[in-house]
């Protein structure tokens, strides 16, 4: 095993090069990711290695460019769209909805479209309502779409490559306060399983159920949980949509309890389905009802103090698990 310390966003990089290597239908749309080298600078220097055919700036319209994808993508080729932030992807909602979910099935099973849709998600920078919201849920509400999340080095490099396998369209969600975020990355490692949710942490005692830029808080909380004698177990979903149903039960059922970590907003929300999910099939295996952490249900605010109250943070999801034990 050859181990190296990179960065998330370093991760990103390294997925998106080694599919514009290995594959020459596979090019990249999207606002400044050609001559600029990308808003978060993931294809820095890409312009330069490939050319403007396969590194594609686009202007500032997200309905055209995404469009442009899907009809790339029905011409054979394998578009990786770029949409700045999640925020914007409203912008091309109707292209996503309306047709890469659709299309498929409207042809009667003659038009596959292999778009990857990748975009940022998440709050914590102080962007602002407008560029931080958490609408991964929204997306993974419609059918037709597969919704991914990495939080790891592996799945930021290792998801592309899976999702530029999938005949139909993939939207990736990287979180923006994970892009910094460095770690150790085995070398050996490349495409990954995009359709199981994965234990980071094994725990007896509560599942703290999450994904994304939430994940590393649930690692933390469960450390603090640990020093009060609390073992807590942490499911990264990693695919939103096929939710690993199977792997949420199978936790729950070992621990009796369950805590659904969300960064959207709880109302009509991810938690609340998984939550549904819970009671419809482990109801008898539950010591205590679910519990969900989630952000205010406001939007984001500008002053840092706001913005971090109103998002699920570490003692969030350290008191909704003792609350638990207390209520015992």
């Amino acid at each position: 095993m050859n181990e190296r310390r990179i960065t998330y966003r370093e991760a990103l990089r390294e997925g998106l090069l080694e599919a514009l290597r290995t594959d020459e239908r596979v090019l990249l749309i999207g606002e400044d990711v050609g001559r600029y080298g990308g808003t978060y600078a993931v294809s820095k220097g890409f312009f330069d290695m490939f050319g403007a055919d396969r590194i594609r700036d686009a202007p500032l319209s997200e309905s055209g460019f995404v469009g442009a994808g899907i009809g790339a993508a029905i011409g054979g080729l394998r578009p990786i769209v770029e949409i700045m932030t999640v925020n914007f992807s409203l912008l091309a909602l109707d292209q996503i909805v309306n047709n890469a979910a659709t299309l498929l099935h409207m042809s009667g099973g003659q038009y596959n479209v292999p778009v990857v849709i990748r975009m940022t998600t998440g709050a914590g920078r102080q962007l602002a309502a407008q560029h931080s919201h958490s609408l991964e849920g929204w997306f993974a509400h419609i059918p037709g779409l597969r919704i991914v999340t990495p939080a790891t080095l592996e799945d930021a490099r290792g998801m592309l490559w899976t999702a530029l396998d999938d005949p139909d369209p993939v939207l990736i969600f990287e979180h923006a306060m994970l892009l910094n975020r460095e770690d150790a990355i085995d070398d050996e490692v490349g495409a990954v399983d995009l359709d199981h949710a994965v234990i980071r942490r094994p725990g007896r005692d509560v599942s703290l159920i999450t994904y994304g830029g939430m994940l590393f808080k649930c690692l933390d909380a469960a450390d603090i949980l640990f020093n009060e004698g609390i073992d807590a177990e942490v499911l990264d979903l990693r695919s939103l949509r096929p939710l690993d149903e199977s792997a949420i039960i199978a936790s729950v059922r070992r621990t009796g309890r369950a805590v659904i970590v969300d960064e959207g907003w709880r109302s009509g929300s991810l938690a609340g389905e998984i939550s549904a999910r819970l009671m419809e099939q482990a109801f008898y295996d539950l010591a205590c009802p679910v519990a969900r952490v989630c952000t205010a249900e406001i939007p984001i605010p500008y002053p840092t103090h706001l913005e971090q109250a109103a998002l699920p943070q570490i003692d969030d999801i350290v008191a909704a698990c003792l609350e638990m034990f207390h209520d015992q």
